[in-house]
């Protein structure tokens, strides 16, 4: 295959992968860290520069986006979309509650994609 894929790995995963085709997967998710990361450019002469863009916010809300994701959820793997439920009745509808959700769903399109035989490493 040898495919670099670039953005949301859940819109890549379930538009351009089938079940099962691969064999190894590394994630490096987000943390929930509740904090933002920039990358800083340097001058022309490679001097630290002010000039900085923001590459990726490491926060997460309770909104539509993971109330969509938690519906999905019971269509696919009904007993983790009540053990969230659960944990998002007891926890309340916030910034870990949307990170777990988040998270949950994408993990289910990589099982999907893995290979029996694959590995997935963290």
């Amino acid at each position: 295959m040898k495919m670099l894929y670039y953005g949301d790995n859940l819109e890549v995963l379930r538009a351009s992968l089938a079940e099962e085709c691969v064999d190894l997967i590394y994630l490096d998710p987000p943390f929930n860290s509740q904090a933002g990361y920039n990358i800083l450019f340097k001058s022309l002469k490679g001097e630290s520069s002010q000039a900085q863009i923001t590459a990726f916010e490491d926060t997460w809300q309770w909104g539509e986006e993971s109330v969509r994701a938690l519906e999905q959820l019971k269509f696919k793997r009904g007993e983790l979309a009540e053990l969230l439920d659960l944990l998002i009745r007891t926890l309340g509808q916030n910034s870990l509650s949307a990170y777990l959700v988040m998270i949950a769903i994408r993990l289910v399109e990589l099982h999907r994609v893995l290979k029996p035989t694959g590995s997935l490493y963290r």
